[in-house]
């Protein structure tokens, strides 16, 4: 959500505590989406836990107005948000991937893309609300969100093709040792990192440069847009074009897409056309890791799967807002987002163990 730091800077936390917390709120992807994938493995229930988790999600923005606001507190509360938001995103993909079955190559995207649309609404909505109430009220509307969340998880069955209880679960470290697969993981840790100004700091960045929210939201929104386009016709994509040649125009377009922020800062036009390339830079590459994971990692290892793309997001990602929280003040937001251009680049040394060719008809 575009509006929380914004929250977090209402509240008097400053660019390196946002950026801590930020990183703190993302480090539970290094263990959580492995013990969340782990029990999901082991029970076969992996809608269970996307209605437990959902929840608590509720739970912790309720807390948010009972707890003191002190950095310890909303850390606190930060970290078991997220520890329980890694038990829906992993495993509710692999629900959807479950369902889809044969038809998962063809559908995938088209499914996936209603996540966005939601995000779309959610933004323009909170937005909106925002321009009229406070930024201070936004754990309500979040709240109000999270608990419709709960509600309809309900309507959704565990897949009657995923697999139940396992006494002992199939191990992961060949499918790790393919090269394939560990440079796949290489890549997406150093596109996250890159990725990790955005996420943390974009919305105070485009603040700093007199955008509103209406602008920020908006900005937010195209880059959705640009996501969901893609979905619609990734299915063509893959049938003409290998994971190695997709994941180079994804490394290179997302260099494009940094610099772009970098230099046209001041200019919302330019940043909207540095937004639609979020879809080569988000949306190409996560239907790439699907297929990477469902080629790769068998039934009764999907949910560790899911759980090792979540949890190398969460490594980049964290390790790059507390780099950028750190240095914020030091250097600018301009210079930030040019070495994250610069940084993405080393995801090329990777490329060459990717294969040539993709089997479409497997994924």
């Amino acid at each position: 959500m575009p509006y929380w730091n914004l929250y977090l800077q209402d509240q008097g936390f400053n660019y390196q505590e946002i950026g801590v917390l930020s990183s703190i709120a993302i480090v539970t992807r290094f263990f959580a989406p492995l013990v969340w994938g782990w029990i999901a493995d082991k029970s076969g229930r992996r809608m269970l836990l996307v209605r437990i988790a959902t929840w608590m999600e509720s739970c912790i923005w309720l807390a948010i107005f009972i707890v003191p606001n002190t950095f310890q507190s909303v850390a606190l509360l930060m970290l078991i948000f997220s520890f329980f938001q890694n038990a829906i995103l992993a495993q509710f993909e692999g629900v959807t991937l479950f369902w889809l079955g044969d038809q998962k190559a063809k559908l995938y995207g088209k499914i996936r893309k209603w996540g966005s649309v939601g995000f779309i609404v959610g933004v323009f909505t909170i937005g909106a609300i925002l321009e009229i109430v406070h930024i201070s009220m936004l754990p309500i509307l979040l709240l109000i969100i999270a608990s419709l969340a709960f509600i309809w998880s309900f309507t959704i069955r565990e897949p009657d093709s995923a697999p139940t209880s396992q006494k002992h679960l199939e191990p992961l470290l060949p499918v790790l040792k393919r090269p394939a697969v560990a440079a796949f993981f290489a890549i997406e840790f150093i596109l996250l990192f890159s990725h990790a100004p955005f996420y943390s700091f974009y919305s105070n960045f485009l603040k700093s440069l007199s955008f509103n929210t209406t602008q920020i939201g908006s900005l937010w929104a195209m880059g959705v847009f640009a996501e969901i386009f893609m979905f619609s016709i990734a299915s063509k994509i893959f049938q003409r074009f290998s994971w190695r040649s997709l994941v180079i125009v994804c490394l290179l377009v997302t260099s494009i897409r940094w610099m772009l922020v970098a230099v046209f800062s001041h200019y919302f036009i330019g940043q909207l056309f540095a937004q639609c390339l979020h879809a080569f830079s988000f949306g190409l590459f996560h239907l790439i890791a699907m297929r990477v994971i469902f080629q790769n990692f068998s039934a009764g290892q999907q949910g560790r799967g899911q759980a090792l793309y979540s949890t190398m997001w969460g490594l980049g990602v964290a390790f790059g807002s507390v780099l950028a929280g750190h240095f914020w003040k030091i250097l600018s937001g301009e210079l930030i987002f040019m070495w994250a251009s610069v940084v993405v680049l080393l995801g090329l040394c990777f490329v060459k163990w990717l294969p040539k060719q993709v089997d479409s008809s497997t994924t």
